[in-house]
């Protein structure tokens, strides 16, 4: 009777298979949602960093072609004339609200309408920022829980184990290792959904600041022509 207790608590039916399909099957409840919550983070994770390597690849591309356009424009209105209406590039942005304030102010004194238009620059700037910065939170989040995470479902497998090894009175490895690996499986979830993500935010994180950092100094250089 205690050795079928044994056999339920650490799945010692289906020891000798130790896929992850199996781990998981044997799993404590617990730790099947430790698992499941990991693997939902890494795959939202994943999506994340695909999403934001193609936006930065796309707007550090269309900031290039912007600065060669405008400096080679004949004029501010004419270029901003040329832009295409419904874009969703952050420089085009920033630069269409500057603009637009530009031309509401021309019959104000100059120190009047560059206080003005460099106040339209900085909060355009920074609400641009907010949307290409939008989910970074979530990759730092993953990247500094998943491991804590990842090693309460080791703590609670191995607390299984142990409750197995009691309940069957077995030290012996067929009893233990099962639960053991099942532990260390959630652990290995935690570091696989949390380096991606600690590697994506920092990389995402300097590349967001060089090119706002870019963006600051167009701002400056174009006030300065004004």
């Amino acid at each position: 009777m205690e050795q079928d207790i044994a056999a339920q608590v650490v799945g010692l039916g289906g020891a000798t298979d130790f896929s992850l399909w199996k781990l998981f099957l044997r799993a404590d409840f617990v730790v099947k949602f430790v698992i499941i919550l990991l693997i939902a983070c890494s795959i939202f994770s994943w999506a994340l960093i695909f999403d934001k390597f193609k936006l930065f690849r796309n707007i550090n591309n269309s900031i290039e072609e912007f600065e060669k356009k405008f400096w080679k424009a004949k004029s501010a209105e004419s270029f901003n004339n040329s832009l295409p209406a419904n874009s969703n590039d952050p420089a085009i942005l920033i630069f269409k609200s500057a603009m637009a304030e530009l031309i509401k102010t021309k019959r104000q004194s100059s120190a009047v309408q560059m206080a003005r238009v460099g106040r339209i620059l900085e909060i355009s700037t920074d609400t641009e920022m907010k949307k290409v910065e939008k989910n970074f939170t979530f990759l730092a989040t993953v990247g500094s829980t998943a491991p804590f995470i990842g090693l309460f479902g080791t703590v609670w497998g191995i607390m299984n184990s142990f409750q197995s090894i009691a309940i069957s009175r077995n030290t012996s490895l067929a009893i233990v290792a099962p639960g053991i690996a099942e532990a260390l499986f959630a652990t290995a979830l935690g570091l696989l959904a949390a380096i991606p993500a600690v590697v994506a935010y920092n990389k995402f994180n300097n590349d967001s600041q060089k090119y706002f950092s870019r963006i600051d100094n167009f701002s400056k250089r174009f006030l300065s022509i004004i």
